[in-house]
């Protein structure tokens, strides 16, 4: 299936968020497909977002932010776990919605061995755990995820209906003033158990 393409992307980073749940996350990894179901995101929005990299302008770090749409933003959070998010609206505009979890959906073998002892329920259920799983790291930074060329990418999926969907705070914004501490720019798919298929591979 080919990847979403850039005008997915190029639209209101929120309505992205939220269309993003139920996508296919998937990465290339020695030729076999490894990835999931998209069942949490966030949204970051603008320079005037104070929860966003962007509050403090055009960087080094926050230029991809700007544009243009569908490439990968990944970054080294706390100096401990790679980020992903992708580049949403037009250029010149800093946003981003940050994948905050998958449900595994094929490479279960892979993803299993990447989370040694970990459960599966834990595999991939935070933005550290799924780039660890599927082995995103910095390299990928700036990688146009509407292609298949670097070995990442975001397929179409299934829709998810929203009385699947709950809304709420993004996580771990403890400094950051209030509206932008609470607004409600999360997006989780409330039981992908009942939402989505059983892999085809076994465990």
């Amino acid at each position: 299936m080919k990847p979403l393409p850039t005008s997915f992307y190029e639209r209101a980073t929120l309505t992205v968020a939220r269309d993003l749940l139920g996508t296919r996350l998937v990465r290339l990894l020695n030729g076999k497909r490894v990835g999931g179901w998209i069942v949490e995101t966030e949204a970051y929005v603008g320079e005037e977002d104070l929860g966003c990299h962007a509050r403090a302008g055009r960087t080094p770090r926050t230029e991809v932010m700007y544009g243009p749409p569908g490439r990968a933003y990944v970054y080294f959070n706390y100096g401990m776990h790679w980020l992903l998010n992708v580049v949403t609206e037009g250029e010149g505009f800093p946003a981003a919605v940050l994948i905050r979890a998958i449900w595994p959906a094929e490479g279960l073998d892979v993803i299993a061995a990447r989370r040694r002892g970990r459960p599966r329920r834990h595999w991939t259920d935070g933005p550290a755990k799924l780039t660890q799983a599927l082995a995103i790291d910095g390299t990928f930074n700036r990688c146009d995820l509407t292609t298949t060329e670097a070995g990442v990418w975001i397929e179409p999926g299934l829709p998810i209906d929203d009385e699947n969907v709950t809304k709420g705070p993004r996580v771990g914004l403890y400094s950051v003033p209030e509206p932008w501490k609470s607004i409600p720019w999360r997006f989780r798919v409330i039981n992908p158990q009942a939402v989505f298929p059983p892999p085809a591979e076994k465990e």
